[in-house]
This record gives C-alpha cells, sequence and structure tokens, in this order.
C-alpha cells in the first residue's frame, strides 16, 4: 500500500484545521496516513523568531488561522490556547526553559502512531487543544480524548517514559527537511510535498490522478 506522511505539531493551528483533511484522506484513498511528529519550530528553530521576518510571519499566523478556521467552521479559541502547548510570552516572543507541555505531547503523538491510531490521536488531542477547551492538561479531557481516538492515555505515557520516542522525532525533522520543506502540516506522497491545510485539496487531487481513491 502506498503511504501519505504528515508533517506535524501539536502547537500548530494550521495542523488543528488540517484534522479533518488528514481523516479524509485516510477513508476516501488507498494509502496508509502516517503521523509524523516534529518539534514546533519556536522548539526547534527559536532564533528564527527574533529575526524581523519572523516577527511579522508570527503576526501573520494569529490573525490568518482565526480567518481560516471561521472559513472553514471549525471551533477555535479567541487567541491561543491555555495552556499554549508552547509557553512562551507572545509579547517578546522569549520561550520559557521549563516545556512541561509540548514534549509530553509530541511523545504521545509518536507513540499514538507507533499503535496505529496517529491520525486519529492528532485530530482528537489537536481539537480539545485549540478548540476552545480552557486547562485542556487538568482533570480527564487529556484522557478522555485519547479514549475518543481508540487508545489509553495511562499505558501510552507509560510507554513513553523509557522509549526512544525523542529518536523519531528527530528523525521525522530530517524527513520534513529531506521532502523539501520546514513547516507543518506538510503532507508528502512519494516524495512530493504539499505544505499548509489549504492544499490538502491537491493531495487529494494528485491521489485521484494515480487512481487510489476507494470505490
Amino acid at each position: 500500500m502506498k503511504s501519505v506522511d504528515v508533517y506535524w505539531s501539536f502547537r500548530s493551528p494550521y495542523s488543528y484545521l488540517a484534522g479533518p483533511d488528514m481523516l479524509e484522506v485516510q477513508e476516501k484513498f488507498d494509502v496508509q496516513v502516517n503521523l509524523r511528529i516534529v518539534l514546533p519550530i519556536a522548539v526547534r528553530s527559536p532564533d528564527v523568531l527574533f529575526t524581523e521576518a519572523g516577527i511579522v510571519r508570527v503576526k501573520y499566523i494569529m490573525l490568518d488561522w482565526h480567518r481560516r478556521a471561521d472559513f472553514l467552521g471549525m471551533p477555535h479559541v479567541a487567541v491561543m490556547p491555555v495552556p499554549d502547548p508552547i509557553v512562551q510570552d507572545l509579547e517578546t516572543f522569549k520561550i520559557a526553559d521549563d516545556q512541561p507541555y509540548i514534549f509530553r505531547l509530541s511523545h504521545l503523538g509518536v507513540e499514538a502512531q507507533r499503535r496505529g491510531k496517529g491520525v486519529e490521536f492528532a485530530r482528537e488531542i489537536s481539537h480539545l487543544i485549540f478548540a476552545g477547551t480552557e486547562n485542556w492538561n487538568k482533570g480527564e479531557h487529556l484522557a478522555e480524548a485519547t479514549s475518543r481516538a481508540g487508545l489509553d492515555l495511562a499505558s501510552m505515557d507509560e510507554a513513553i517514559t523509557d522509549g526512544n520516542h525523542t529518536e523519531e522525532i528527530t528523525a521525522n525533522q530530517a524527513g520534513l527537511e529531506a521532502a523539501g520543506h520546514w513547516g507543518v502540516p506538510t503532507f508528502v506522497f512519494e516524495g512530493e510535498p504539499f505544505f499548509g491545510q489549504d492544499r490538502a485539496d491537491t493531495l487529494m487531487w494528485r491521489l485521484d490522478q494515480q487512481g487510489l481513491r476507494k470505490s
């Protein structure tokens, strides 16, 4: 079976917006959709944010992703999730040394893919975070979202304690660069990258060209 790799981040609002697209590709086409978790650029390349171009990019994203969510009819938070998956001052762009959320989320995403439910997990957790659930990290929110994806949070947390999930994330980041891009979400089919949530339809057009639509 042919495959589509989706390079994806738990801090990216555009990755959240791509959740339904990932599921649609998986449901409508005879391909294996693989979730390839990467760390947010704020962690991978924090210096990028402190350039003039980086600041302009962030300000545009803060405007555009809400507009795009409205266009798609998807619920969204007013500014950024509470808590933000990356602990960062959005005025100064300074990134905190202590990051209690993003590494756990990223490792869980890798584990979900290993268990065959990467796309489902990414969709449920990103919806929890970006659709407006305050304090998504507390109580049973994460456990219930994980259950909706067909997985068990407690066993996944146990698995990531001693696993090699960091190494897989590093490999995914190298894979994204090798595919010719740096941002998320990026869909890759047979070496061809399709960057952005709004390019999922172009990907599906390509899959149609290959005769991969399910009958």
